[in-house]
């Protein structure tokens, strides 16, 4: 396991330093030179050399490739604004501010906006699906799931402003949603964000239910459940004790996935909420052509899913006795 876990790692690192090569790349790839973005619109060609100079991409872009790898490593100490300490993805064009420091300081909304949400559709849609496959063939097993083909094709763009305008303008039962840290208010910070974890949770709970009621309906043919019916246990304990762990598998597969989709979601929630996370600050990067900013809001998402493969990985053989990595 310790092995397996160590190759995926390691697999994961290179695949990270290739994605930087990339994304660095397409950073000095731009037809627009960087340094214009902070020169203004009084600048002078001393001013535009100043500001080469400072940046580094002065030198060859291999140079500057490998100052910015050593940055991430062991921080730097040239930039104008002062020492960037290790990962240092460089400063914000916009705000003068570390761009790690930055990302730091909006992580919490989007932990908190992403976790939440995928509490939410992991209750509602594996509940729904397992209710639904015990009860095949009734009402309720109809209804959850001609509910999950109409929810499935909602989009966030067209439920979130649709929640605001009926839950909290008209109706004003709750109030618009906004951040507030955890450990300040657990209360304001439950309230604040109930209505994106449900809207970013939609979608989501709709496929989770169609899928855990197929999956557990192929788990209750299996040969192992038909031999533990033959030997006199009962039809509920079978289906807690066996059947929904098996079932659980091709879900946890799914759910690295999703757990990576959940970023592209939360760009969508977050702006239309008007939520400061990392999904705003992204299209804040893209419309004041950050470069540094995005590059660092790139990265740090893939080193996210990257880290949310290798822990789906791990938790097979913890779910499913029958499943062993080596």
């Amino acid at each position: 396991m310790l092995r397996f876990l160590l190759r995926r790692a390691l697999g994961s690192l290179v695949i990270l330093v290739l994605l930087t090569v990339v994304a660095f790349l397409l950073f000095f790839g731009m037809p627009r030179d960087p340094a214009l973005l902070m020169c203004g619109k009084t600048c002078t060609p001393d001013a535009l050399a100043n500001i080469h100079r400072t940046l580094g991409i002065d030198k060859s872009v291999p140079e500057q490739f490998w100052i910015f790898l050593q940055g991430l490593v062991a921080g730097r100490d040239d930039f104008a604004q002062g020492p960037c300490p290790a990962p240092c993805f460089g400063y914000s064009y916009h705000t003068n501010e570390q761009v790690w420091s930055t990302l730091m300081d909006r992580l919490p909304l989007t932990v908190s906006l992403a976790l939440g949400a995928t509490v939410v559709f992991l209750f509602v849609g594996l509940g729904t699906g397992m209710l639904a496959a015990w009860r095949r063939g009734t009402l309720i097993d109809k209804s959850f799931t001609a509910g999950s083909m109409v929810l499935s094709s909602m989009q966030i763009y067209f439920l979130g402003p649709l929640a605001l305008a009926v839950l909290v303008y008209q109706t004003h039962i709750f109030d618009e949603p906004r951040y507030t840290e955890l450990t300040q208010d657990p209360v304001a910070w439950f309230t604040g964000l109930m209505i994106p974890w449900v809207v970013l949770s939609t979608i989501f709970a709709a496929q989770y239910t169609r899928m855990a009621r197929s999956s557990m309906i192929e788990q209750l043919q299996e040969e192992h459940i038909r031999t533990a019916r033959a030997k006199g246990m009962s039809r509920r304990y079978v289906f807690f004790r066996y059947a929904w762990r098996g079932s659980l598998i091709p879900i946890v597969t799914i759910l690295g996935i999703d757990l990576s989709s959940m970023l592209g979601g939360a760009i969508i929630t977050e702006y239309t909420f008007g939520l400061p996370g990392l999904g705003h600050l992204a299209v804040e990067s893209v419309q004041f052509s950050d470069l540094p900013l995005l590059l660092g809001v790139m990265l740090f998402a893939a080193a996210v899913i990257l880290l949310c493969n290798i822990v789906v990985d791990a938790a097979y053989a913890f779910i499913d006795p029958r499943v062993r990595l080596s």
